[in-house]
């Protein structure tokens, strides 16, 4: 067990949606949504995590809308929030939806309130899977259902639908997540389909290129490298870490097995690329290498004693660095866009975990 750099916040109910504030840059901030089964009890919980005096900060909003499965923020705008929930229709009839949340610039901690509403999504589907906001436009965002991408114009309160992208497959096959490739002027847009990766270009609606098979069960996260424009990082029900280079798609240039259950999350750190978090439900977040194939794959030179000849060393070798351990399933862990060697992790039971990454570590790579 290693949670001696972790600080721990309980939450009341189960959740499983954890996103950083991407557009704050400042305070190390992360917003929760919880999963209680009375639609009423549901909260959103903005966690403020103040490093020097190491103390947690957070503020309650109530979401009675249902409970929420997902959870994503805007890179260029720190108000804005994307939420996908679970709401009961009727007695018999549930619906998953989605809608863009605002955070007010000033709230009072006591006082518990619901989110201003700032675009209502006209989804023509009862299963949302996910909303991303555009990496650089705030006016755009995408939903992924379970057969379309739907592209939206967020100018207005009623966001405008500008197109969509029909999954066309012989195999009902479904999509269950998306994001934005924050490279190619972020004109491409990559969905996941049970073993499959399949990216467009929403220009177009043409697939630009695509991952056949990349796990040999479920994929369930995907993450693009910020530093190296080719690469991207995927995960599954297979246990497997996997880093691809999708100019050749033959075989991943990074494979590993550290998790001994489904893994959930993966997430590069976007300054220090050779570092990668995932979380699993075998209830470990796992922080580790893959210097090998990183923009940091810094190899030093050293003198043998005996044949006094230079010889390549990688500084950093490939593999787990550093875990922490959670009493349930973890779904999901977030680097801090604030501060490279901070991460926070969900787990099941409500138990969010803030961790640094140890300073052996820290300074190894800084070294």
């Amino acid at each position: 067990m290693d949670n001696e750099n972790s600080l721990i916040y309980g939450l009341e109910f189960q959740a499983r949606a954890l996103a950083p504030i991407l557009a704050e840059t400042e305070k190390l901030k992360f917003i929760i949504g919880t999963q209680s089964l009375k639609q009423s009890n549901n909260q959103i919980h903005l966690v403020e995590f103040n490093e020097e005096e190491s103390v947690l900060k957070p503020q309650l909003f109530h979401h009675t809308e249902g409970e929420v499965w997902r959870i994503t923020s805007s890179a260029v705008d720190a108000s804005k929030i994307a939420v996908c929930y679970n709401s009961i229709i009727d007695e018999s009839t549930c619906a998953m939806k989605s809608h863009v949340l605002k955070l007010p610039e000033n709230y009072d901690s006591n006082i518990i309130d619901n989110l201003e509403v700032s675009n209502k999504l006209d989804i023509p589907s009862n299963d949302v899977k996910t909303t991303e906001f555009h990496p650089t436009n705030e006016t755009r965002a995408a939903s992924v259902t379970e057969n379309k991408i739907l592209l939206w114009d967020l100018s207005d309160f009623n966001a405008r639908p500008i197109s969509e992208i029909q999954l066309e497959t012989k195999n009902n096959l479904k999509y269950s997540l998306g994001k934005w490739n924050p490279h190619q002027n972020c004109n491409q847009f990559s969905a996941l389909t049970e073993t499959h990766l399949k990216t467009y270009d929403v220009r177009t609606g043409d697939i630009a290129w695509s991952i056949d098979c990349c796990h040999r069960i479920f994929v369930r996260d995907i993450d693009y490298n910020m530093n190296k424009q080719y690469h991207i990082a995927t995960c599954g029900d297979d246990s497997f870490l996997k880093i691809w280079d999708y100019r050749q798609t033959a075989n991943p240039i990074f494979s590993r097995s550290d998790h001994t259950h489904w893994i959930w999350s993966v997430r590069f750190n976007p300054f220090h690329d050779q570092l990668i978090l995932t979380a699993s439900t075998d209830g470990r977040v796992l922080l580790s290498s893959a210097a090998s194939v990183s923009s940091e794959n810094v190899i030093e030179s050293c003198l043998t004693e005996e044949s006094n000849e230079l010889e390549a060393k990688q500084i950093l070798s490939d593999g787990p660095l550093q875990w922490c351990e959670h009493e349930d399933s973890v779904y999901c862990a977030e680097w801090s866009p604030a501060e490279p060697w901070i991460f926070a992790s969900l787990s099941h039971d409500g138990r969010l975990l803030i961790t640094r990454v140890k300073k052996s570590l820290k300074y190894q790579i800084m070294l």
